[in-house]
């Protein structure tokens, strides 16, 4: 074959390459739009997945905490009202036993009153011997001695009162100081289920939004798939045609880019980016929702602007906004094997451009990513993810 006719069909190729590039560049256009939209439901989701364990676990704790705070209350207020009750029982026996010692006194003062100075007189010197004499004198005495003592019982006895009444007084303002901390209370725990209340409606909400989400991704991702699967065919599909117009000969369909080695490069390749992995490959359940999710690639978390670097030789195929993949490049490596770099803030190679390994593709970004700055990065072969992970060393 001439060099001539090698040329034409090296051009014929990169042109097919561009025609493929533009075909799917059109049906792209106008997705730009929704990128902030998808951007805030995604980081949204990602908020609920970590508050909806901690924030109501606090709640309902703050909840079980106030509950038994209450029903302590309410035992220390029936102590009191107990205490209350046996104070005022006291009392009414202290008053009416203060009352008879006060109706005795005053009979004896009325007594007193009618005899007057000359009774004792009378019985002094009415006494007909002096053995009546001293008798009547030691009746005199026990009288006065009974007289004292009544009165002081009776001064007991309103002692009494003024220390349960004293008592009565604080207990009653205890009482009503734990009535209106219970009161305090009962407001703070209906506070307590009106926020737990609120937070689920939120949680609800959240859900619907999260498995809208899911939805959407499972759609970002079918589409992708897709677009993958119409690059490969028709780049296969253009570079037999171009074979067979030039005679180069029928035979298998060969790909756009020759075979240079990938399959044998298991555990040699080196990460497009230096960061964390931060979700892997396969299938992921949601803590909370009960939900899954099906990731085709890895995440790598890094900071925005690191360079991310082709895990190995081949072509540029893809090089531009992908929705719900942000800015994204997809490598060629030959023999049915490609890679897929997605979120990247800039992108620094177009589509037709040859790379080498380690040659710098774009830089870390968070377009369209639900966890930040982060590149997620996906191997292909015929079209179907593998898992990076047993390919990087």
């Amino acid at each position: 074959m001439s060099r001539s006719v090698v040329f034409t069909i090296a051009f014929m190729v990169l042109f097919t390459v561009r025609a493929v590039h533009a075909d799917v560049h059109d049906e792209l256009s106008g997705i730009k739009k929704e990128i902030k939209e998808k951007k805030l439901l995604l980081k949204k989701t990602k908020k609920v997945e970590t508050q909806v364990s901690t924030e109501l676990t606090q709640i309902d704790k703050n909840l079980r905490e106030k509950e038994s705070n209450l029903v302590i209350l309410g035992r220390e207020l029936k102590g009191v009202e107990t205490v209350l009750g046996r104070t005022q029982r006291d009392m009414d026996l202290v008053r009416v036993e203060a009352e008879r010692k006060r109706e005795q006194i005053r009979h004896r003062l009325v007594a007193l009153y009618k005899t007057g100075e000359t009774g004792s007189a009378r019985m002094f010197f009415g006494a007909e011997s002096l053995p009546q004499m001293v008798e009547g004198q030691r009746y005199m005495q026990a009288v006065l001695e009974r007289d004292k003592q009544m009165i002081a019982e009776y001064n007991n006895k309103i002692d009494q009162l003024r220390v349960l009444k004293g008592q009565l007084e604080r207990d009653v303002a205890r009482k009503e100081k734990i009535k209106a901390t219970i009161e305090v209370k009962k407001h703070e725990i209906e506070v307590e289920e009106q926020k737990k209340a609120a937070y689920l409606t939120k949680v609800r909400e959240d859900k619907k939004s999260y498995l809208s989400s899911l939805k959407e991704l499972e759609a970002n991702a079918r589409r992708l798939q897709t677009m993958v699967e119409r690059l490969e065919a028709r780049s296969r599909k253009s570079y037999t045609a171009k074979n067979k117009k030039s005679g180069v000969g029928s035979g298998p369909q060969l790909p756009l880019i020759p075979d240079k080695g990938f399959g044998a490069q298991k555990g040699r390749l080196s990460m497009p980016v230096k960061g964390e992995i931060v979700s892997g490959f396969g299938r992921h359940k949601h803590p909370e929702f009960n939900s899954y999710t099906i990731s085709n690639g890895i995440s790598i978390a890094a900071p925005t602007g690191t360079d991310i670097r082709s895990v190995f030789d081949g072509q540029v195929i893809f090089a531009d906004y992908f929705k719900g993949y942000g800015n994204m490049v997809i490598v060629d490596h030959g023999g049915g094997f490609f890679s897929l770099y997605a979120h990247t803030s800039r992108i620094m190679k177009k589509v037709g451009t040859t790379v080498a390994r380690n040659d710098i593709l774009a830089s870390v970004g968070d377009v369209d990513s639900p966890r930040g700055s982060m590149l997620y990065f996906e191997i292909r072969y015929q079209g179907k993810p593998v898992d990076p992970t047993p390919w990087i060393r």
